[in-house]
């Protein structure tokens, strides 16, 4: 793999850090901003929603760009957020840093991704996505767990410093390892902007982000809660609860590097195998929940069978919509992203029932469940198409 790929990795290290951090830092921004809880998860919504609106409309605007501009010039934007929300005293200044960043992040993804696919022959998708998306998978290992101790003893703004700081790096490696050429021209020779937007009507590729969204949706639902199961369930100290996102992020990385070798050539292989095993697991994860033992084991399975399986299908994405090549990347972001803000928003409605803090462990092996029913129906919207096709 070409030495930038790497480099793009980096920066969605650093964005993913960010997109997850806010979890463990709301207490403290509440109480240092003097607004609720309540108030401050708006932040995590308000970076969800930028996201998905963000990354069709500022892939679109970036069309014109060459590729080291917009990656440049979105990441840039992205430090500039971190560093003004790190310094404000407002809570509205700090919801419209997390808003801007959001954009900047959903753009970055977004042209990343179609560059990431364009720096490798064209039957390497799948492993060129698996190192991209392999900087998410690390901030869950790492970045999260390291945001929230860094937050605890130095405070949240320390954080946001953190995550500018880290990319400055990436800033400079995209300076000097991504070439020049108009994003439009390298990829499209030209092509409307209108006739990219008009794949949004094929139902194969509407399907596929379908399912992608689900998966992700599931993933999210379960992973946004994992604190409460791992004090009240289990029973264990808060220090746990790093080392319980330390494993999900391990086995995170895992799955992606499984799917690394079989999104391109074997995807129905992955969802066939894979997904009956994270729809049975996420239940079993629910009764054996305080069980530590169990509760480690089950959570690295499930990291590992939620990511191989979600990069697999937006890799799918990026195949199906070969005739939106400029944005392509924004339409798997969007799809990410839409299951990212849903998943929390279904899980959080089973907290108030007899299963408690379990239940969205329950609403996660929902989501599959119904993804998979649409995938089995629909089973060859997944399946390899024939050798011409998927070498376009």
């Amino acid at each position: 793999m070409p030495l930038p790929l790497y480099l793009l990795a980096l920066a969605v290290f650093a964005m993913g850090t960010s997109e997850f951090m806010l979890a463990g830092l709301l207490p403290d921004i509440a109480s240092d901003l003097d607004v609720t809880v309540g108030t401050a998860c708006t932040l995590t919504s308000a970076f969800a929603v930028g996201m998905v609106v963000g990354a069709p409309l500022v892939a679109a605007l970036a069309r014109n760009w060459s590729r080291r501009s917009s990656l440049l010039g979105f990441i840039l934007t992205f430090t500039a957020a971190h560093a003004v929300g790190a310094v404000t005293t407002g809570f509205p200044v700090l919801f419209a840093t997390r808003v801007v960043a959001a954009l900047a992040n959903a753009g970055f993804l977004a042209v990343a991704l179609t560059a990431a696919a364009t720096l490798v022959s064209p039957d390497k998708k799948g492993r060129a996505l698996a190192v991209l998306l392999s900087g998410t998978t690390m901030a869950t290992i790492a970045g999260v767990p390291g945001g929230s101790v860094l937050g605890t003893l130095l405070g949240w703004r320390a954080t946001f410093w953190a995550v500018a700081a880290l990319c400055l790096p990436a800033a400079l490696g995209i300076l000097k390892g991504i070439p020049t050429g108009r994003v439009k021209e390298e990829a499209t020779g030209g092509l409307a902007l209108r006739a990219e937007l008009a794949q949004l009507t094929r139902p194969r590729l509407l399907l596929v982000m379908l399912l992608g969204a689900l998966v992700n949706a599931a993933t999210f639902a379960s992973f946004t809660f994992l604190a409460p199961v791992v004090t009240d369930t289990a029973g264990l100290g808060e220090l746990w609860i790093s080392v319980v996102l330390v494993l999900f992020g391990a086995g995170s990385f895992v799955g992606v590097a499984v799917a690394d070798r079989l999104s391109d050539q074997r995807p129905g292989l992955v969802l066939a195998v894979g997904g009956p095993l994270l729809l049975l697991g996420w239940p079993t994860l629910a009764v054996l929940a305080n069980e530590p033992v169990a509760l480690f084991t089950f959570v690295f399975v499930q990291g590992a069978l939620s990511f191989a399986l979600g990069s697999t299908l937006i890799t799918r994405v990026l195949y199906e919509a070969a005739g939106a090549p400029t944005m392509a990347g924004s339409y798997a972001t969007a799809a990410l992203n839409v299951g990212a803000a849903v998943g929390p928003l279904v899980a959080a409605t089973t907290l108030s029932t007899t299963v408690g803090n379990l239940g969205p462990l329950w609403a996660s092996g929902l989501l599959v469940a119904v993804a998979l029913l649409i995938a089995f129906s629909l089973r060859t919207v997944v399946a390899v198409r024939r050798s011409a096709e998927v070498l376009q």
